[in-house]
Parts: C-alpha cells; structure tokens; sequence
C-alpha cells in the first residue's frame, strides 16, 4: 500500500468512526485526507466501497503488528494478556482506531477475527502443557469472551470511565484467572511493562 493510499484509508477510518454509515462521498474524502479527488480515483479502484479494504487493512495491520509485539513472547499467559492489554492501549493512542473497532466490530467480523487465531493457539498450548485449566471444548468460548471484554473496556476507556492501564489490566487480569492463572501471578503478569503497538500510519507505507 502506497503513502496516499495509506492515508485515504486512514481518513476514510476516521470519518467511518466519526460519522457511522459505511458510505463516504469522493468529495468529503478528499476534503478531509487533504488529496485532489482525481487522487481518490488515482489509487482507489471502487471509492464508492471502501468500507470493506477499511475493514481488511484494520484487521490485517492489527494482526501484524501485535504477532510482532508477542514474537519474543514465549509463556502463552503473557501473550494473551499482552494481546488484550496492548488493544486497550492503542484506543488511548488512537481515538479514531479504538472508535471504528468498537462501532463495527460486530457488524463486520473480519474486525473480531483476531482472537480466533493466535489467543486460541495460545490457550491449547497452555491447556496441552498444564498451564491452563479449562475443558478443551471452551476455547471458542473462551476467545469470544476475551474479545467481548476487550472490546467492552476499549469503550470504557473512549467514553473516560477508565484510563487505558486500569481497563487493560483488569480485563487481562480477569481473563487470566478465569483459565486457571492463580490470582497473584495473573495481577503480576498483567503489570509487565510493554511496548505500544505502532501507530497505524507507519504501517506499511511506500
């Protein structure tokens, strides 16, 4: 993805969380990104559909960058309290972001995705090695709880109940016991320090 396709999405992110619908003008896209329409045209096949590639490069930049975040990660309990902390993280660093995800999130599966994938591998490896405790038939439920009370404390922390440390903490502390985590380790766990993921405006720009 170019720099000026790069930033049309992201404007057209920003007015989709800003505005709702799934429907931007050429006009007011060009208006807001700052770019002539014929530069709209120039790099956007279908300008009239853009909600769908939104939606695929939210969901394809977030799974790429938290693999990155997790990479030296090896005790499955941290990757998955990393994953919910740093999501909760990013709505504080990224206002526009955390509100398209809570907007869409249930609109457009594509945007819950992630916790099907590397927390579900995540929490069979801990089952299988004996560091989780749950029935192996409870993974999915298990994934859809952490993404429902990630999502669910993103909110808290865009409406101001709650700064980005204290929902992220306690939604991955709750998680972790919740699997088996004995309450002391799940707190400690939940206070190692992490890097924030990058911003989305660095992800993959030419």
């Amino acid at each position: 993805m170019n720099a000026a396709t790069l930033r049309i999405h992201q404007t057209a992110m920003r007015i989709f969380a800003e505005r709702g619908g799934t429907v931007i003008g050429v006009s007011d896209l060009a208006r807001e990104a700052g770019v002539a329409r014929g530069t709209i045209y120039n790099n956007i096949p279908d300008p009239s559909d853009l909600f769908v590639p939104v939606c695929d490069m939210v969901a394809a930049e977030f799974r790429e960058s938290m693999g990155l975040a997790c990479a030296h990660m090896d005790d499955p309990a941290e990757k998955i309290s990393a994953s919910i902390r740093l999501s909760i993280r990013r709505v504080h660093d990224e206002p526009h972001w955390g509100r398209f995800i809570a907007r869409y999130a249930m609109l457009e599966p594509k945007l819950g995705s992630f916790w099907a994938e590397m927390p579900a591998v995540e929490l069979r490896r801990g089952l299988a090695s004996g560091r989780f405790r749950f029935q192996p038939d409870q993974v999915a439920s298990i994934t859809a709880t952490a993404g429902g009370g990630t999502f669910g404390a993103m909110t808290l922390v865009l409406n101001g109940h709650r700064t980005w440390r204290q929902a992220g903490d306690d939604a991955a502390e709750i998680i972790l016991r919740g699997i088996g985590i004995e309450p002391a380790e799940a707190r400690a766990i939940t206070q190692n320090e992490l890097e924030p993921l990058p911003r989305m405006t660095a992800f993959n720009a030419a």
